[in-house]
């Protein structure tokens, strides 16, 4: 009876906790796509979160457009991973230009 009781709160726990153990999103940043030039050049920068208590980086478009080293930024991206229910957080900012 126990061994039926925990295989049905599993699968519930399966069911429901869908995406929560790993999410991968990415998402631009412009409203009108299909006008979106790119360029030749890409930055990225990154910031991390941990256990929603601290967090450490800085992915703003500036620090992007210095790492990838562009003077004019056309496009930027969005990518959040998240691992375990936002436990560990990673968010990168892709600037796109020359």
């Amino acid at each position: 009876m126990k061994n039926r009781i925990f295989v049905a709160l599993l699968a519930v726990f399966v069911l429901f906790a869908g995406g929560c153990a790993y999410v991968n999103i990415k998402t631009p940043f412009d409203t009108n796509l299909d006008n979106t030039e790119f360029g030749t050049k890409i930055g990225k920068a990154h910031n991390y979160s941990l256990f929603w208590l601290v967090a450490w980086g800085d992915a703003s478009y500036a620090a992007a457009a210095k790492n990838g080293k562009l003077k004019v930024m056309k496009h930027a991206d969005q990518e959040i991973k998240q691992y375990f229910l936002g436990m560990y957080t990673k968010r990168t900012v892709v600037v796109y230009g020359d």
